[in-house]
């Protein structure tokens, strides 16, 4: 099997969005995750949003990606973690 091309260009920007439920720790945890995929992302740019009832919280962190293998193992990080329901 060979690998599909990318369609997008490196680097680039590219938004990560995180959810899961509002619980302590969820958003540090989600942090370091993405800190070590992406050691120059500014936490200062991370947005978080509670749900209507506040049960789930969803975080979107633009990180500058300079691989399809970074993105790939980022995201593998992600959606193994426990606290994390969602990755988009």
């Amino acid at each position: 099997m060979t690998e599909q091309p990318s369609l997008i260009e490196y680097p680039c920007d590219f938004p990560i969005k995180i959810m899961g439920k509002a619980q302590n720790d969820f958003t540090q945890a989600a942090l370091a995750i993405v800190k070590y995929h992406a050691p120059d992302f500014d936490t200062e740019t991370m947005a978080v949003r509670a749900s209507k009832n506040g049960t789930y919280l969803s975080i979107t962190c633009t990180i500058r990606a300079t691989s399809r293998s970074q993105l790939d193992a980022l995201y593998q990080a992600l959606s193994d973690h426990p606290m994390v329901a969602v990755v988009l």
